[in-house]
């Protein structure tokens, strides 16, 4: 039972501080395990800024912050349309569930467009990750990010084909991971100074 209504059985009993998640408790391991890699990653790009200020500045000079703000609002409005899709789902509306689930995979395949468009720019002009450690940083993090967002695509694709609750919740997680570590990302690799 919950504490905060015991009349409403916790939706995955039997794995402790998980057990009050939504969702599949295990991608709640992979989404914890996530998390720490992409600290450690961001540690280590704190680390290596502070010993070359100037140089990192120099070089995100090079990056253009609109379109990162743009990729941010593509992919918030994407969780947005995740997160009304569980709604949906929680509703017994199979179909709006599908529909919102639907348009966040449409504005997810639209991120990494954006994204490759970005990409191409940058190696238009010479820019790779040997150019600058930053660009080491900024090529090897957005990229992962990337897989993460193409694997989340196929979480969204599979849930929207196989729709239950429980899936679409377990998606969701993932998704919403995703958006927090691009929310972390876009301002430590595009606007910190």
């Amino acid at each position: 039972m919950t504490e905060g209504n015991p009349s409403r059985p916790l939706p995955n009993p039997g794995w402790g501080p998980l057990s009050a998640l939504p969702g599949n408790p295990l991608m709640w391991v992979l989404i914890l395990s996530e998390m720490v890699v992409f600290t450690a990653f961001f540690a280590l790009y704190a680390w290596h800024r502070a010993g070359d200020v100037a140089g990192f500045n120099a070089a995100q000079q090079e990056l253009d912050p609109l379109m990162g703000g743009l990729n941010t609002l593509v992919l918030l409005t994407s969780g947005l349309c995740v997160a009304l899709a569980v709604e949906a789902i929680s509703a017994c509306r199979r179909r709006r569930a599908r529909q919102w689930l639907a348009m966040s995979m449409g504005l997810g395949v639209l991120f990494c467009v954006i994204k490759v468009v970005e990409y191409g720019g940058k190696f238009a002009v010479g820019i790779t990750p040997e150019t600058h450690l930053f660009f080491g940083y900024y090529y090897g993090l957005t990229a992962f990010h990337f897989a993460h967002v193409l694997f989340g695509l196929g979480l969204l694709a599979l849930v929207t084909w196989r729709t239950s609750t429980e899936n679409v919740e377990t998606a969701a997680a993932f998704w919403h991971m995703v958006d927090l570590i691009w929310i972390l990302l876009y301002p430590l690799i595009y606007l910190l100074r």
